[in-house]
C-alpha cells in the first residue's frame, strides 16, 4: 500500500505569485482549468495501490475543505487536509504528522511540493525505489543549465548505481547540472532520520546559552538540508533522472507556461477536456468557435462563434467571450468578460474582470530560453533591483 503527501505551505508563502494569490490560496489557482494541486492528485490516483492522499500545509482548514470534499467525490480515494499549527519546514510537517502518514502501514509514500508542475513519472518512481532495497528516499531529478543549477538542490550521482553521493541545496558555486525536482518517494524508515534531525534541533535550542533561540524554530526541519544532505553518500539516497517536462510555479508568469504544458498533457490523459471547435455547454447544447491548438473551455462559459481561441488558452467558469475576440497563450478566469473584437495575448484575465471592446491586452512571454538545452523557467521578481518592472505577462485584476 502506498500514500502521497502534497506540501502546500501557507498564506505567508507564494508572495512572488501575487497578485494571483491574494484572493485564492495559491495551490487552488486554476491552471489548464483545474486547481494547481489537482494535477498532483490526478497523477497520484493513477498509481496502482495508492490508497490515501494527504495535503499538508498551514492554510486555514476552511479554505481547503470544499476542495478536498470535491476531490474525494471525483476520484473516490481518501483525501485529507492536515493543518500545521505553524510553518514547520518541508520535513517538519511530515514528522509532526508521522502517525497519520504511517497509519495503515504503507510500504512507501510520495512527497510532492505543491509549487512544482510536471508530467509526474510516479509509477516509474515506485518501480525504481522498490528496486533499490537500501533506499530510504528516491529523488525525482532533471537536468538544468550550469547557471540555473545554482538556484536548485544539486545532485552528484553515481552513474552506475544511481546513488546520490553528494547533495547541496542552492550552492554558491557550481556542483552539478542534475537538480532536485521537489518530488520524492520515501520508505517509512525515513522517520528515524526525521527524528534525529528534530532531536538535533531541540538540543541546539536548549544548548543556546545566549537565549536567542526560538522554540518554534526548534521544530522546523527542512527535507533538503536536514535530511537529504546527511543521507548523501550513505547508500540510502538515490535519484531517478527524468526527461519528462518539469517546472516550478513560483511567479504569475510561470502559470502561463504551466498552462501550456498541462493542456498538452491532456492529449494523453484527458483528451475530452480539450475543445475541438465544437464544445458542450452545461445544458448540453453544442456551440462552435475557431479553436487553434490546445484549448480548455469550461462548460458554463459563453463563447461567440466568431471568436478565435488558442493555442494554449484556458477559459474559466461563467466567462463571456464576445464576437471577434482573439485570445492566445492566456488564462481567462471565472466570471471574466471580454467584449467584442478584443485581443488578449500572454495574459491572465482575473476573476470578474471586464475587458471593453477593441481592447488590446498583451504581456511579455517568460518562457525558458529555447536556444539553451535543459533551460528551465526563470522566476524573476515583479520588480528588479533598480525598482523597474521586469517584463512579464499582463495580469488584469478583479473588478471591485
Amino acid at each position: 500500500m502506498l500514500k502521497a503527501v502534497i506540501l502546500i505551505g501557507g498564506p505567508l508563502k507564494g508572495t512572488r505569485f501575487r497578485p494571483l494569490s491574494l484572493d485564492i490560496p495559491k495551490p487552488l489557482f486554476p491552471v489548464a482549468g483545474l486547481p494547481m494541486i489537482q494535477h498532483h492528485i490526478e497523477a497520484c490516483v493513477r498509481v496502482p495501490n495508492l490508497k490515501e492522499i494527504l495535503i499538508l500545509g498551514y492554510y486555514p482548514s476552511s479554505e481547503l475543505s470544499q476542495f478536498v470534499a470535491d476531490m474525494v467525490q471525483e476520484y473516490k480515494v481518501n483525501i485529507r487536509y492536515l493543518q500545521e499549527f505553524t510553518a514547520l519546514g518541508t520535513a517538519g510537517g511530515l514528522y509532526h504528522f508521522r502517525d497519520q502518514i504511517r497509519s495503515g502501514n504503507p510500504e512507501a509514500f510520495f512527497v510532492l511540493n505543491g509549487d512544482v508542475c510536471a508530467d509526474f513519472p510516479l509509477v516509474e518512481m515506485v518501480h525504481f525505489h522498490q528496486g533499490k532495497k537500501a533506499s530510504l528516499v528516491t529523488i525525482m531529478a532533471t537536468e538544468a543549465t550550469r547557471q540555473q543549477s545554482l538556484h536548485y538542490g544539486c545532485i552528484v550521482q553515481d552513474r552506475d548505481t544511481s546513488e546520490v553521493t553528494h547533495y547541496v541545496e542552492k550552492p554558491s558555486t557550481f556542483v552539478s547540472t542534475l537538480i532536485n525536482c521537489g518530488v520524492y518517494i520515501c520508505s517509512t524508515e525515513i522517520f528515524q532520520t526525521f527524528a534525529a534531525a528534530f532531536n538535533k534541533h531541540q538540543q541546539e535550542y536548549y544548548n543556546d546559552a545566549s537565549g536567542n533561540g526560538n522554540g518554534k524554530e526548534a521544530a522546523i526541519i527542512y527535507l533538503e538540508t536536514d535530511v537529504l544532505m546527511p543521507l548523501a553518500g550513505t547508500g540510502s539516497l538515490f535519484a531517478l533522472q527524468t526527461k519528462n517536462w518539469w517546472s516550478q510555479l513560483k511567479t504569475a508568469g510561470s502559470a502561463i507556461y504551466a498552462n501550456r504544458h498541462y493542456l498538452e498533457l491532456y492529449r494523453s490523459w484527458h483528451v475530452d477536456r480539450l475543445a475541438q471547435g465544437e464544445f458542450k455547454t452545461e445544458k448540453g447544447k453544442e456551440k462552435k468557435c475557431t479553436i487553434i491548438g490546445d484549448v480548455y473551455i469550461h462548460p458554463s462559459a459563453t463563447v461567440d462563434p466568431t471568436a478565435m481561441l488558442g493555442p494554449n488558452v484556458s477559459i474559466g467558469a461563467g466567462a463571456v467571450i464576445g464576437a471577434g475576440v482573439r485570445i492566445r497563450e492566456s488564462i481567462v478566469l471565472s466570471g471574466a468578460t471580454i467584449l467584442d473584437h478584443s485581443l488578449v495575448l500572454y495574459s491572465i484575465v482575473g476573476h470578474g474582470s471586464h475587458v471593453g471592446q477593441w481592447t488590446r491586452v498583451e504581456g511579455t512571454p517568460c518562457d525558458p530560453n529555447p536556444n539553451k538545452p535543459f533551460a528551465k523557467m526563470e522566476n524573476p521578481p515583479l520588480f528588479n533591483c533598480d525598482g523597474r518592472l521586469n517584463p512579464s505577462i499582463t495580469i488584469l485584476g478583479e473588478m471591485p
